[in-house]
This record gives C-alpha cells, structure tokens and sequence, in this order.
C-alpha cells in the first residue's frame, strides 16, 4: 500500500522493525487541553472553548479552550523573551539545539503509537497513513538537529586592508500556521529547522485536528526546551491573523490554501515587514506516457491522487496518459478505484477513511456535480460512502477536458481526473496551463523523454517513474501560486535565518 509513499519502508530509525507489528490504540490517551505558554497550559483568557470533531462519526472528541488575538499576544510576549540575547535559550550551545530535537524526536517515537492513533481519531486518516506521516516528522526533527552547529557563514576576500565575513544569525520570534490534512508531520516540519537556526516559535495547528500539535507541548517540555521557546495557540482564523499582524513576529510560514496564503501575505506586511515561507495548493499534473509497464502506472497514479482522501497539496489530481494507452489506462484505474477499501480508518485493512468535516465533504461533492455538468464522464463514484462520517467514494473522470471546472481547482478528495494527450509539446503548455506549480509526475522508461518534460514543467518538485516520496533531505515548496520559499532541506533551513555581514578594519604598520 505505501510501497515508495514517503521514500521507502520507514527506514532509517527504531520504528522500522516494529511498525509493521503495531495496532492502534483505538482510545488513545488525550493531550492537556490549552494554550501551550511558557511550558504550561492555559485556559483562554475569554473563556471561549471550541469543538474538534471525529470526522468518521460527525462525535464530539473534545471541547479545546480557543486563543483569541489577546492569548496570541501572550504568547508572542514568552516567545520574544525566550529569544533575547541573555535567556537560556540563546546562551545554550548550538550542539545542544541539535540535542533537544534528538530527545523529542526519542519521545515521539516512544509515544508514536498513541500519537498515531489519536492523529487518525482527529483527522480520520487511516492508521497507516497517519504512521507515515509521524514517521517522516520524526525524520525531519532529526535531519535539522544534525544542521544544528554546521550551519555557518563564509569568510570572503575584500578589497582593502579589511577582514570580512558573514554570519548566519536566527531571525527572531516565528509565526507558524500548520494544515489539518498532517498535523504531527507539518508540525515538525515547521519547529524543525526554526529551532535548529535558534528562533523561538509560535505555532497555530488548524482548528480541525489540534489534538496532536497539544500533545506535542508535553513532549516539548518533558525534552527540556526553556519556557516559551515553543508556544501553542489552538484556535481560528483570528488568531492566525492576530499572530500575522503582531509587530514582535519577525517571520510567518504557512502550510494552506492559495486564497488564505495571500491573505496571510497581505496581512503580515502590516506594522512590520514579516519573512514569509507560504506553501500553498496545488493542481499538479501526473504523466503517463504510453511506453510505461501499465499495471505499475496505474497503481501509481492511484496512490497520487488518493493517499490521505485526497487531501494532499501535491496529489497527482491531473493524470496526463498518453492516446495510445488511454482507453486501457481509464479502465484499470476504475477497477482499482472501485476496489480501493473504504472504512473505519483504525482498521489497518481500510486504504480510505473520511474527509476532514463536512463543509470538505460537501464542498467535493459539488465539484463532483460540476464535473458531470460540465461534460466529462464520470466512470465511477461520484456520492457520498455511507450515511455516518465525511466519507466520499472513490472517484474516476475520463474524457476531462483542460477547461472543466474539475481540472482547475483544487479539489482536496479522492477524485482523479484522467485527460488524453498526443505529443510532448502539446502536453507540457496543457501541464503548465494553470496558476499552480506545486508538483508534478512523469513515468516513462525514455530518458530523453523524460528529461524533455521534467525542463518545460514548472513545478517545485518533479516525480519520475514515483510520487509522494517526499524526504527530510530534499527542498519542497512550489512555484506562481504555490508558494514561496522551501520547507526542509538545506534550502529549508535557511528560511529560518539571516545573513549578517562583518568588516573588519586590520590595524596597519606604522612607517
């Protein structure tokens, strides 16, 4: 099921040899329940409380106490001491940043079950899907410690009788807004590099799935980070605008939408000139030429489009398959989507569980109608799984045409849209035809081919003959409306700090 999904089989820590013998739990142990400030937990300070909801049943799981702009502040202020110049945050050694995030990263794993299975209550994914996420979280908060203390300047020749060179220096206090469709994962994707480089961090989790991004404040504090070094604000979209326009937050990343991303650029230019890291949506195309082996493509193209319900930035939602293969394509992708096991997501059989709530669910189903209204053929699906929880059949389109409403928009579901192509050239202006540049997938067994189409695609990351696989290593953002800036990485680490110039005038002898 996740063969290649996030770069392998879970390799490279302790969980590999015992992942595939876990169980969830299926009444995991909940975090405390507050805002998260200076390594304690608050109740707000309006009182005001709001629901996260399991998303297979529509139940109440818990009542979370909601930060207003107010408890943001608050928040701010703990971060802003914890950065200044003589707190224990920064006197602490480089070598010591990469520690702290080993021992978190030891504790997530030694919780990774609860935290898997409550991240599968919160967000409804199945529990393997959940598994791989945290997995690659863990990885992440690794791969930064190991930057920790190697991350420093040049010393550069100058003009002059003059010693230059240059410092990498943290930014300051950062502003983190993390999705509901991974929180762990995007959680440490975020604190990751921003406590490697010595920031301090205020984090929102989405309102939808804050549960496990709670959790993470214990974990925080059972690892030794000083008070206030990493704060957590669970709450709604007046909070995160709260958190953009304070003028003490040096710098926001945002994990979300196209439209809230340019509304979080907007407003975080208000007072002061924030950084911005913003990795948006997607509508990236998946390529299928016809000189593939057909079931491997296939299963591929699948796994693009229907990993997490469709709830992924860069899922392959436009499949390119070339003339030839087309009509053969189309039919095995039916079958396999009528096949894929749609259910209770703590069953580790079930590939698909529901949508994050019902304004997504809806919101799919309408798109589904649109694309019916507007022509194309809808092989299979098309309405809501069952009549408990969010859940959306699996969805094939054949005949989709560039102009449908359905490959235009982000659709965020478990919906493949499947066109016809003849010539490469035909195909890269079609790919490129859209106001996003997030990812985008090619598999062919022709390297001249596929190095053709990985030069005209403009897309942050480019897939051949895989997709998904995503890795702590490698630099993951988009181009035009998916972004600015890159998560993880090299690349992603420097987002997270500024260049400092010295010169220095040398004493010269005197004649």
């Amino acid at each position: 099921m996740f063969r290649g999904i996030f770069g392998g089989k879970f390799r490279g820590n302790r969980l590999e040899k015992r992942f595939y013998s876990i169980a969830p739990i299926l009444e995991p142990k909940l975090p405390q329940l507050g805002i998260f400030i200076n390594n304690e937990y608050l109740q707000s300070i309006s009182g005001k409380t709001f629901k996260t909801i399991n998303p297979s049943s529509g139940e109440i799981i818990a009542e979370i106490p909601r930060s207003s702009k107010e408890d943001v502040d608050l928040a701010v202020n703990a971060a802003f001491e914890a950065f200044k110049l003589n707190s224990p945050w920064r006197k602490i050694d480089a070598s010591q940043r990469g520690y702290l995030l080993n021992k978190l990263a030891d504790l997530i794993e030694r919780d990774f079950i609860n935290l898997a299975s409550l991240e599968t209550l919160d967000m409804g994914s199945p529990f393997p899907t959940t598994s791989a996420f945290i997995n690659v979280g863990i990885k992440s908060l690794r791969y930064m410690a190991g930057w920790a203390d190697k991350n420093h300047g040049k010393t550069i020749p100058m003009d002059g009788n003059y010693f230059a060179y240059t410092k990498l220096e943290p930014i300051g206090v950062c502003g983190q807004i993390t999705p509901w469709n991974g929180p762990l994962l995007t959680f440490c994707w975020k604190i990751a590099p921003a406590l490697a480089m010595g920031n301090t961090v205020v984090i929102k989790p989405a309102e939808q799935t804050p549960l496990t991004a709670l959790y993470m404040g214990q974990l925080i504090k059972e690892a030794g980070f000083p008070p206030g070094v990493v704060n957590i604000v669970p709450g709604y979209g007046d909070a995160g605008e709260a958190l953009c326009k304070n003028q003490k937050v040096d710098k926001i990343a945002f994990t979300g939408s196209t439209e809230v991303g340019k509304k979080i650029q907007q407003s975080s230019g208000i007072g002061n000139l924030k950084r911005t890291t913003l990795e948006l949506g997607g509508k990236s195309p998946n390529i299928i030429l016809d000189d593939v082996d057909l079931p491997t493509a296939v299963e591929w193209a699948h796994q693009a489009v229907y990993m997490n319900q469709g709830q992924v930035c860069c899922a392959g939602s436009r499949t390119f398959v070339q003339s030839k293969i087309y009509d053969e394509f189309v039919e095995k992708s039916v079958e396999r989507a009528k096949n894929r096991v749609v259910g209770n997501p703590f069953d580790i059989k079930t590939e698909q569980g529901p949508q994050i709530d019902q304004t997504q669910m809806e919101k799919i189903l309408n798109l589904i109608q649109s694309g019916v209204k507007d022509g194309a053929c809808l092989a299979t699906g098309g309405a809501r799984f069952g009549d408990k929880g969010y859940f959306v059949q699996p969805t094939v389109f054949a005949g989709v045409q560039d102009h449908h409403k359905i490959a235009q928009e982000e659709i965020f579901g478990p919906v493949q849209n499947i066109l016809k192509f003849d010539t490469l050239e035909e195909l890269i202006e079609r790919a490129n035809n859209t106001n996003y540049g997030l990812a985008a997938g090619i598999f062919s067994k022709d390297v001249d081919k596929i190095n053709y189409l990985t030069q005209g695609i403009r897309a942050g990351t480019v897939w051949v003959n895989c997709y998904n696989v995503l890795s702590a290593q490698t630099p993951f953002g988009g181009f035009k409306d998916s972004g600015l800036g890159r998560e993880m990485g090299e690349d992603g680490l420097h987002q997270y700090s500024e260049v400092k110039s010295v010169i220095v005038g040398l004493a010269q002898k005197n004649s």
